[in-house]
């Protein structure tokens, strides 16, 4: 069976979801539906990405600290998936520990090759 993979950005979560988050959802699952018709294999994955100084502003500018600020986020972020009935495979989140864990090992392997230098 011939796979395919398809991803949508991760969302920033220093607010909620807008018109724009819905729009490129909505796309991605159009083209990922259309590969399932086709018999493929699909993988469609799509999340949020929860770090960064927009999101630390917004956490406190809301009196939050902020993993509190974007665990209530990312409620308003999956609450849009499922109304608009998109068909994802799975949802990451930047502060995952899965994420996490690949993250630093790619880290890793890519400085141990030297990838990884002073400018």
């Amino acid at each position: 069976m011939k796979k395919f993979y398809i991803t949508t950005a991760i969302d920033y979560t220093n607010s909620k979801p807008h018109l724009g988050h819905a729009y490129e959802k909505i796309f991605a699952d159009v083209l990922a539906r259309w590969h399932r018709l086709r018999g493929e294999d699909v993988y469609y994955l799509t999340g949020t990405d929860e770090h960064g100084q927009k999101v630390e502003k917004a956490a406190k500018s809301a009196g939050k600290e902020p993993q509190k600020f974007v665990d209530e986020l990312v409620k308003d972020f999956k609450k849009m998936l499922e109304k608009l009935n998109i068909s994802n495979s799975d949802f990451i989140r930047t502060t995952d520990d899965r994420h996490i864990k690949v993250c630093l090992e790619v880290f890793k392997k890519v400085f141990e090759k030297g990838d990884i230098y002073k400018g």
